[in-house]
Parts: structure tokens; C-alpha cells; sequence
């Protein structure tokens, strides 16, 4: 009995002793399995990873971008339509090279300005100049969902176009040195720290609560306030006042709105930075208000001044465009067509009323348009926005929340007095290097042929001699000059 019981007992620890065997090696087996598993666990690993990147948010930002570029090219036809055939090629160059400058100097230190590090609240670091740490990971600070170098593109299209409205502002008449030096100069002392103001981590507007989505101070009351101040410094085209100045092809110019119009959507749903319902809401509100500001204008012009036409419904789906940009990601459908609404009115007051009556030579209504339309736009963010929208906003004041609107105002004045004012000492100071303006012959010429030595239309008319260029007068009838290569 007593060596059965023995037995019994080793033979059980044999037993235990190979199920510990059996389970070494199961646990052997599962090892690496149960590693993967812990992990891909965001409750375990998530805490040290970086944020993950969506790849639905990160194609429509990417596509954003792609549509905010194109904006450039849809402002030179825009523009080039409405100035005369000897400077068209002028228009188109100058928006070309803006994309080329702009997107050099933004990638050496314009990003890191405008988006860096906070210095004082009023400018970023150069930590990030060329683009060091601005890698495809994602920056939660601005956007978690995307990498870092997609919201850094994203942003370049803003600076790109926003300088390039500036430029209607002195059609036909400022050199094509000077033009270089101004838009180097003006993007980077006036474009990246407003930029920062408005929308970098520490800005002082941001920290006061100022509301912008997508660039109603940062891009179009800057714009439009440097405008008003180039053409004042400038001075008016030779025979404006006293002879007629008509755009020379319309269709380029609708043709441009429609672009703009088009590139738009990406302007302003895309700084929702996430293919979501904001998103959505801010490509419903841009189009319902760029809609009702076309008609607005028309109607207006209509009664103002008897006849609707094409270049005031063109004009009017983009003063909208501009006057629901700060608010486009606040505001919802009805709001929007009140934006709209008004925007259009006001906008063709200043365009054909306050212009004539104050005298400037804003040759494309820079300021009428991007000035106006943008500080009413910044103003009404500050009556119509709404939690509800958005509820990383702000509510105004129809929806009980008055102090939005003071908030609104102080960013609007400080955009107007900074833009004027640094405008007004880069020109001041660049006249002092080089001239601002071309001379009386080269105007009268043409800054196609004077600035780039080409001719946009050298074979506009059907049957002239080869040898031969035609030129329009004021009254449009071409004029017949005979080129040195006819010469005997």
C-alpha cells in the first residue's frame, strides 16, 4: 500500500511536470502573436505613437490645396480679361512668378514666420526654416489627421494668391523689377506675421478670440488695404478720367471667375483640414453666398445704372466669395444669404460710387472688391456665427454674444492699420533702390512689349502681313504700325 501510494504521487508530479512543459510551449507560441496584438492596442501603444494619419482627410486637404493653386491661375485670366490687350502678358507673368517666388520663399522661412514657434505673439520663429521638422507626421497644433507638410502646402496657396490680388490693384503700370522686390518684401512683412496673428499658435488675434476661417483679414482686407495704398503711391494710368479704359476680352475675365469660383471650395472647405460635416457646410455656405452676391450686383447695377452686365455678375460672385470667407466655417445657409446679400450691394457702391467720387486709380478694384468685401465679411462672422456650426467657435451677436463683434472689429482695424502702414514703407523704400513705375513711353507701349518684349495678340487680326503688329486705340479701332522686320 504504502509503495502504491508512493507511486501515485510521482506519478501525478510527472504529470504536473509535463503540463508546465505543454504550457512553456504554448506560451512560446502565442508569444509574438500576443506582442503584435498589444501593440496594435491604441489603449496600450497609442499613448507613446505619434497621432495617426487618416488618409480620407489627408487626400481632400491635398485636393484643397490643388484647387486653392489654381485660384492663381483662374485671378490672371480674371484679371488679364479686364486690363487692354498691350498688358495682358504682364498679368499673366506677374501671377506665374508670384507662384514661383512664393513657394520658394515659404519653404526657406516664410512657414516657419508664419506658423512657427511663437515669438511675443506677433511673429513665428525660423526653428522650422526650410522646413526643418515640418516632416509627414502629423502636428496636432494645427491639424492631427494630416502630415505636417499637407497643412504646410495648404497654407502656401493662401500666401501665393493672397499677394497676387494686390496686383489688380496696380495693372499696367509698376515695373517688373520693383514688382519682384515688392512681392518678396510684402510677403514676408506683411502676409507671415498676420498670417501668424490670425491663425499660429500663440498669435495675439488667435488668443483673443478674433474669428477667421479661411482668410477673410489675413488674405483679403490685406490684400484689398495694400491695394488702396499701391495705387495711391503709384499715381493713375496715363489718360485715366479722360479717356476711355475698357477691358479688351470679357469672356477671359468670366472664364477667371469660374475658376475662382471653382478653386474657392477648396479655399474655403478645405480649412476645415478633415473631409467632415464642417467641411460640408463651409462648401454649402461659400456657393449660396457667392450666388445671391451675383445677383445682388446685378440688380443693383441695374438700377444704378440701367443695364446688368456680364463683367457685374462675374465681379459679384466673387465679392461674395470674399465676403463669406472669415465666416464660412461659423455661419450657416440663411446667414450666408444675408452675407451674400449685402456684400454685393456694397461692393458695387464702392466699385462705381465711392471710386469715381474719391478719384483713386484702383484699376481692377482691388480695394472695392478684397477690401470691402473682406472687413464686411470679418464683421458679419462677428453677428452671424454659431456654436452650432461650429462649436470650436464662437456665437455672435444675433445669437447672444455681443462682445464677438468688438472682438471682430478690433481685428479688422488692426489688419487695416498694419497693412497700410508697411505697405506704405516697402514702396516708400523700394522707390528709393529702384523706380516703382514705368515711364510715360513704355505705359503708352504697353508693359507686354516694354517689361517682356512679347505680344500677346501678334496675330489677332485676320489677314495683316506678318510683318506688320496691330495695336488699339482707346476707341478700339486697330491702328496699323509697320514692325522693323517690314522696314526697307
Amino acid at each position: 500500500m504504502r509503495c502504491g501510494a508512493v507511486w501515485d504521487a510521482l506519478k501525478t508530479k510527472i504529470l504536473n511536470f509535463k503540463g508546465v512543459l505543454n504550457l512553456k510551449k504554448s506560451f512560446r507560441s502565442v508569444l509574438p502573436l500576443t506582442l503584435m496584438l498589444l501593440a496594435l492596442s491604441p489603449g496600450v501603444a497609442g499613448a507613446s505613437q505619434a497621432p495617426a494619419i487618416d488618409t480620407g482627410d489627408t487626400a481632400f486637404v491635398m485636393i484643397s490645396a490643388a484647387l486653392v493653386l489654381i485660384m492663381t491661375p483662374g485671378l490672371a485670366l480674371f484679371y488679364g480679361g479686364m486690363v487692354r490687350r498691350k498688358n495682358v502678358l504682364s498679368i499673366l507673368m506677374q501671377c506665374f512668378i508670384i507662384m514661383c517666388l512664393v513657394s520658394v520663399q515659404w519653404v526657406l522661412f516664410g512657414y516657419s514666420l508664419s506658423f512657427g514657434p511663437d515669438l511675443g505673439h506677433i511673429i513665428g520663429s525660423l526653428k522650422w526654416a526650410g522646413l526643418n521638422g515640418v516632416g509627414q507626421s502629423p502636428f496636432p497644433g494645427y491639424a492631427a489627421t494630416i502630415p505636417h507638410q499637407v497643412f504646410m502646402l495648404f497654407q502656401l496657396m493662401f500666401a501665393i494668391i493672397t499677394v497676387g490680388l494686390i496686383i489688380g490693384s496696380f495693372a499696367e503700370r509698376m515695373r517688373f523689377p520693383a514688382f519682384l522686390v515688392f512681392v518678396l518684401l510684402w510677403t514676408t512683412i506683411v502676409y507671415d506675421p498676420l498670417a501668424h496673428w490670425v491663425w499660429g499658435i500663440g498669435g495675439w488675434l488667435r488668443n483673443m478670440g478674433a474669428l477667421d476661417f479661411a482668410g477673410g483679414t489675413v488674405v483679403h482686407i490685406s490684400s484689398g488695404v495694400s491695394g488702396l495704398i499701391a495705387a495711391l503711391i503709384l499715381g493713375r494710368r496715363k489718360g485715366y478720367g479722360s479717356e476711355p479704359i475698357l477691358p479688351h476680352y470679357l469672356p477671359m475675365t468670366v472664364l477667371g471667375a469660374a475658376l475662382l469660383w471653382f478653386g474657392w471650395f477648396g479655399f474655403n472647405a478645405g480649412s476645415a483640414l478633415a473631409a467632415n460635416g464642417l467641411a460640408a457646410s463651409a462648401f454649402m455656405v461659400t456657393n449660396t453666398a457667392a450666388a445671391i452676391a451675383a445677383l445682388s450686383w446685378v440688380f443693383a447695377e441695374w438700377i444704378h445704372h440701367g443695364k446688368p452686365t456680364v463683367l457685374g455678375a462675374a465681379s459679384g460672385g466673387v465679392a461674395g466669395l470674399v465676403a463669406i470667407t472669415p465666416g464660412s466655417g461659423y455661419v450657416g445657409p440663411m446667414s450666408a444669404l444675408a452675407i451674400g446679400l449685402v456684400a454685393g450691394i456694397i461692393c458695387y457702391l464702392a466699385v462705381s460710387v465711392m471710386k469715381v467720387r474719391f478719384g483713386y486709380d484702383d484699376s481692377l478694384d482691388v480695394f472695392g472688391v478684397h477690401g470691402v468685401g473682406g472687413t464686411w465679411g470679418a464683421l458679419a462672422t462677428g453677428l452671424f456665427a454659431s456654436t452650432a456650426v461650429n462649436p470650436a467657435g464662437a456665437n455672435g451677436l444675433f445669437y447672444g454674444n455681443p462682445a464677438q463683434l468688438l472682438i471682430q472689429l478690433a481685428g479688422v482695424a488692426a489688419t487695416w492699420i498694419f497693412a497700410a502702414v508697411l505697405t506704405t514703407v516697402i514702396l516708400k523704400a523700394i522707390s528709393l533702390a529702384t523706380n516703382l513705375r514705368v515711364g510715360a513711353d513704355d505705359e503708352e507701349q504697353g508693359l507686354d512689349l516694354s517689361q517682356h518684349g512679347e505680344d500677346g495678340f501678334a496675330d489677332l487680326v485676320i489677314g495683316a502681313p506678318l510683318m506688320h503688329s496691330f495695336s488699339f486705340t482707346e476707341d478700339r479701332a486697330p491702328v496699323l504700325r509697320e514692325s522693323s522686320a517690314g522696314a526697307k
